[in-house]
């Protein structure tokens, strides 16, 4: 393959006799004349020593690297950020984790820029790495391919295999002794076996099938976990697959459209997916200037049979999922049931269709049903809207028996508030346990309340009660939790002038959220109410806090492409 390298960004760097500064650095770094006359292809991880999410990016960014350099490109590999929520989960380091996506998609945008990269492959491994990368890829819109780092293997407890969501339930049950201080040990220690993201349908798993669905990434790709050499294979092949989309200019806003944002959507609601997907497909959309918000989301979820029988409301993990053919069997049987369009580009250069041709349904398996044999007719996700929530919320309900709850607010102002409660037991079955001050501003950041959920679970009391936050859940969350209540608490919404005993009902049946108070008294709560100080009154997190938007749009930054006058790739 040759490329006219005029017509690319990188010429800024590397062609012409005034660009002689530049080339001196390439040459530098043992780079040959003919390498600098070739496309640069930024290969991105967000690999780190923080988790075992990220720890095998680096091995597999060398493959991609060498997909790129066979195939006429000159790859250039760096690293950003990630915070793994596993580590930040439970105290104020998750503050940091929402936020953590827009400063991985901030500084991917950046180092391209600044490189003058002309193609980019990205390799993520925990949960607000994968859509913070895409996000990155459609902001810059130049020929990109997006590849998932993989999941854990299943750790082993008494003879079942477990996550790290056992681990935290299991805290739950510590606290309410059921089980001692060795069985805690020996379970923590067994739970995460291997490098790779969280095991079940939590949020890296659902948004690394929202990869494949949405056509960034390869077809199999997402499936094998982190520590099997096959990945190696698919990050080569990805190296190969960019440097055909940079030769055709396919671009990532050819493939992420209306259609595929749907198809990704019906993906997660399909899969019993993490609730931050919600959060996460209006951000990508943002990226594209395509509106595509919470409640075009909920519409999707509404329409679409819940398949598959993955952690943490079903039984299995996403190693299983690969062993019976991986995201493309499930996709499969959602394009033979309708719900997907066949018609949206792929990083392939075909159709999502063309690429599922020979894809067979296993049928000597139940992790994932046949569309016509679904689980529920409905999907695991649901959306609610009411006078608690007028910009909407969501919830989980997969492997949920109780689909409607009516009980009395239980009140708290932080998340460290809830959880003391919760481990003292200050709370009755029938209450609705109320987080507030916990959104996109008003944490900053929407912190995940896993902590608190799995301990509720882990005392036996996961469907006795109900919560409900303007933060968010952990994808391994389950239980009546009802996450991203819109308008926030510090933005005025209703959920701020709740009090201790007002009657809530929620109800997934038929998607509503409400509270039971005349638009009189909302009123006069509403000229009573003062809101809380800033928490944060300098720094990155002030900084997100004063530019951030609603959960209901993705809790995004920027404007996106709507506001666009020139487009990076086009440089």
């Amino acid at each position: 393959m040759k490329f006219d390298k005029s017509k690319l960004p990188s010429r800024y760097t590397s062609v012409g006799p005034d660009k002689a500064p530049h080339r001196s650095y390439y040459y530098a770094m043992n780079l040959k004349k003919a390498d600098i006359a070739k496309p640069f292809v930024g290969v991105v991880s967000t690999w780190n020593e923080a988790a075992p999410c990220n720890i095998a990016l680096m091995r597999q960014a060398q493959s991609a690297k060498k997909g790129v350099f066979d195939n006429f490109g000159t790859p250039r590999e760096f690293c950003t950020i990630t915070v793994t929520d596993g580590i930040a989960m439970g105290h104020e380091g998750m503050k940091s984790s929402l936020v953590s996506r827009e400063i991985i998609a901030d500084s991917t945008e950046l180092t391209v820029r600044g490189h003058c990269y002309d193609a980019l492959v990205g390799l993520a491994g925990c949960d607000k790495s994968l859509p913070g990368l895409m996000m990155a890829m459609c902001r810059l819109n130049i020929p990109s391919v997006f590849m998932y780092g993989g999941s854990i293997l299943p750790g082993k407890y008494k003879g079942k295999d477990v996550t790290v969501v056992d681990v935290f339930e299991a805290v739950g049950k510590h606290s309410n002794k059921q089980i001692s201080d060795k069985e805690l040990e020996i379970l923590e220690k067994n739970a995460c076996p291997s490098a790779g993201a969280c095991g079940g349908q939590f949020t890296a798993n659902t948004m690394a099938c929202v990869s494949e669905a949405i056509g960034l990434a390869l077809p199999y790709s997402s499936g094998t976990p982190a520590p099997y050499l096959e990945r190696d294979k698919y990050a080569y092949q990805s190296g190969i697959a960019v440097m055909k989309l940079l030769k055709k200019n396919i671009r990532p806003r050819d493939i992420v459209t209306l259609k595929s944002l749907h198809n990704a959507a019906t993906v997660v609601a399909a899969s019993g997916g993490s609730t931050n997907a919600a959060l996460h497909l209006p951000a990508i959309a943002n990226e594209c200037g395509i509106k595509f918000d919470l409640f075009d989301v909920m519409k999707v979820f509404k329409k679409t049979p819940y398949l598959a029988d993955l952690k943490p409301g079903g039984k299995y993990v996403a190693k299983d999922m690969f062993e019976i053919g991986g995201v493309p069997v499930l996709l499969k049987t959602l394009l033979d049931g309708g719900f997907l369009y066949g018609d949206c580009l792929t990083v392939t250069g075909k159709t999502l269709k063309e690429n599922l041709k020979y894809v067979k349904f296993n049928k000597n398996q139940d992790v994932i049903r046949p569309y016509n044999k679904p689980l529920s007719k409905t999907s695991g996700v649901v959306g609610l809207k009411g006078n608690l929530a007028p910009e909407g919320a969501i919830v989980k309900v997969a492997g949920m028996k109780k689909l409607k709850f009516v009980g009395k607010a239980r009140c708290f102002n932080s998340e460290e508030e809830a959880f003391k409660a919760v481990q003292k037991k200050q709370y009755k079955q029938g209450d609705v346990i109320v987080i507030r001050y916990e959104g996109p501003r008003g944490g900053p950041g929407m912190r995940e309340m896993l902590s608190t959920t799995a301990a509720i679970y882990g005392q036996g009391m996961g469907e006795k009660v109900a919560l409900i936050t303007d933060g968010r859940f952990s994808g391994g969350t389950r239980g009546f939790c009802v996450g991203h209540v819109g308008p926030e608490a510090f933005n005025g919404g209703p959920i701020a002038f709740l009090k201790d005993g007002d009657k809530i009902t929620i109800d997934a049946n038929k998607g509503t959220i409400d509270f039971n108070l005349s638009k009189k008294e909302i009123l006069k709560r509403r000229k009573q109410w003062k809101n809380i100080k800033p928490n944060f009154t300098s720094g990155t997190l002030w900084k997100y806090a004063l530019s951030v938007g609603s959960s209901k749009n993705g809790a995004v930054t920027h404007p996106g492409a709507y506001k666009e006058k020139s487009c990076y790739a086009d440089i």
